[in-house]
Formats: structure tokens, sequence, C-alpha cells
């Protein structure tokens, strides 16, 4: 057998990863005859069966499995080694953040980033999941967090404060409840993590049960937006709610807490024109930002009659 070329290999192990004709010609922008005829030309090649073809797609056949399990790795290792060097279009910039820090922080103000600079073409990602930047294309992140990612840089953006935040609905079901005693209202949210934090710092005693928890942020603001009970409001997502005037804000007392918003970033990243540019602007919002929450967090607070609790403190 002569020497096979390396673009049968490679897909090959595209259709054999994919399982199916049509969606393995779509990525190599081939059309799905074309992509056929390659494969049936390696099995001609290979003397051997590696499919089996079927209504609905292709599986290997053992003869295939062995090819894939000796080749597959090979190409996982070329597509690794050359996601560093990748050549990226100098105005092309992919951003992942979380999804509430995207929909409530980042959206509201990128349209000013756009209108400076309509060079610039965007890719908005939202995750939860911590970015591989040696495999993902993706050029910078925005995390929460301590700060302290390995092998990537790190810039602090901002702070979070934390504050109990209910609906009118709520407030209008318990009109005679002291915002200030968080005992006498029903309240949402795990009570050994951030509820603990604010009973320990800012005084009162929790109530004897919690109405419900929840495993994403964005599930807690919706009931409390709804009128299920309490949240305690990251304020990254609860503020344009409040200023909205849909949740408001419980005893004027803000909670600053040790996790903040972070750039996160590879080195490669700082030889990208589009990313400088990113990265001045949205230090100077995350600055603005920053100053209007200390001043908001400290006016409150001066703000708050002089209940007998403050006065024990």
């Amino acid at each position: 057998m002569s020497r096979l070329p390396l673009s049968l290999l490679q897909q090959f192990v595209l259709v054999a990863r994919l399982g199916n004709l049509s969606r393995a010609a779509e990525q190599a922008s081939l059309t799905v005859s074309a992509l056929s005829h390659q494969m049936r030309q390696l099995e001609q090649r290979m003397e051997r069966k590696l499919f089996d073809r079927g209504p609905r797609g292709v599986q290997l056949t053992a003869e295939g499995r062995r090819l894939m399990e000796a080749v597959a790795h090979h190409f996982e290792g070329i597509e690794l080694a050359m996601a560093t060097y990748q050549c990226r279009r100098e105005a092309a910039l992919t951003i992942s953040t979380l999804s509430g820090v995207m929909s409530s922080w980042l959206m509201p103000r990128v349209a000013s980033l756009v209108a400076m600079h309509p060079e610039l073409e965007l890719n908005l990602q939202s995750s939860s999941a911590l970015v591989d930047f040696a495999r993902d294309p993706v050029d910078v992140a925005i995390r929460y967090g301590k700060g302290h990612w390995h092998g990537v840089r790190s810039e602090h953006l901002f702070d979070e404060w934390i504050v109990p935040v209910a609906s009118s609905a709520l407030l209008q079901h318990l009109p005679g409840a002291d915002p200030g005693d968080m005992s006498l209202w029903p309240l949402l949210g795990d009570p050994s993590e951030r509820w603990r934090d604010w009973f320990e710092q800012i005084g009162g005693h929790a109530p004897r049960r919690f109405v419900a928890q929840f495993d994403t942020t964005d599930a807690l603001q919706r009931a409390a937006l709804e009128g299920m009970g309490v949240a305690l409001g990251r304020m990254v997502m609860a503020r344009p709610l409040i200023d909205a005037g849909l949740l408001h804000v419980l005893g004027q007392r803000y909670l600053h807490i040790p996790e903040a918003y972070h750039l996160v970033y590879p080195e490669r990243s700082l030889g990208h024109a589009g990313f400088r540019v990113f990265r001045e602007w949205i230090r100077e919002e995350a600055h603005r930002y920053g100053e209007s929450m200390t001043y908001m967090s400290v006016q409150a607070s001066a703000d708050m009659p002089m209940t007998e609790s403050r006065k024990g403190k």
C-alpha cells in the first residue's frame, strides 16, 4: 500500500468522531458526496472496511476502531500544538464570561466599545467553566473568584457586594415586617454559606428554616423576583433590577465579600490588538463601576437609622 495522504486520515478521524457524514462534511466544507467518496477511497487503499453505513449514520468496524486508536491522538496533538500559534485577525476577539455577568453587566456597556471601535468583531460566549486557553479559541475571560488561576494572567476588575433583596409583591405581602430583621422574612439560599457570613458580620438572627435553595445564582434571583422570598443578591446581577424597581434592598446594609471579578487571559493575548483595546476599555468601565458601588454601600450605611441592633454593635 502506498503512503496515505494525511488529508484522508484527517477526514476519517472527523467522520469517526461525529458518526455522521452530513455533520462531518459541513465541518470539513465538503459535500456529503465528496466526503463519502474519500472514505471509500481510504477503505480501498487500505483494503479494509472501516465503516458500517446505516440510516442513522456511520459506525466504525473493528478495523476502523483500530485505525482510530492508532491515529486520532496524533491529530489531537497537532491541533493542541497549533492552537497557540493560530493566526488570528487583529479585529476579531472572543470573550468568555458568566451568563449573569454577560446579561447584567457586560451587555449594557459593550455598545460603547463597539461605537468607539467599529472595526472590532466580538464573539461573546457565556460559560461557567474555566477556559482552557491552550485548546479553546478564546482570547480573554471574565471570571469570579479570588484571582488565583494557574498558568494565566489575572487582573482585578471590581469587587462584589451582597445585599438582601425582595420583590414588591413580597413587601406588600408582609407590610409590617422590619426590613432590618431578617428573622421575620422568608429567606432563600443556603444557610451555611453567604447567609451565615451575613448574620456573623451584619448581625441579627437566622430564621428556623429557609424556604428554598438553588444551584445557580440566576435561579435564586428569579425566585426573589417571583416573590418567593428574600435572596442575598450579588450586586453585579441584582443592581439593574434594583435600579428598575423590580427588586428592593432590605435594611440598606451591603456586605463586601472576598470574591471579585477578574480579567483572565493567556500570555499570547498581549500581542492581540483587539484584546489590548478591550482591556483598556473594560478597565475604565470596571473602575467607574467599582467607585459607584463603593459610594453606594457607604452612603447606604450612613443613611441607615440607628436601630437598637446597630447601637449594640
